[in-house]
């Protein structure tokens, strides 16, 4: 089943795995060339900004958490 209807532009999990790969950077060279062929930047430059605050956010509640759970 594709949920993509149009073949030249990538799903939402294309996008978010190719998002992820390169937060760990590690990102095939076919997966590399999907993206630089078939899809807008801003569709990276919005995940990007997005996992970064997710990722922001994840940090600072684990941090309080460590921090309250040791008295701090």
């Amino acid at each position: 089943m594709n949920v993509n209807k149009d073949p030249d532009k990538l799903t939402l999990w294309q996008v978010i795995s190719s998002v992820l790969a390169a937060a760990i950077g590690v990102q095939s060279h076919k997966n590399r060339e999907r993206d630089f062929t078939k899809a807008k930047p801003g569709t990276y430059i919005a995940a990007g900004i997005v996992f970064t605050l997710i990722f922001i956010f994840t940090l600072v509640i684990i941090v309080r958490f460590v921090l309250s759970s040791t008295g701090g």
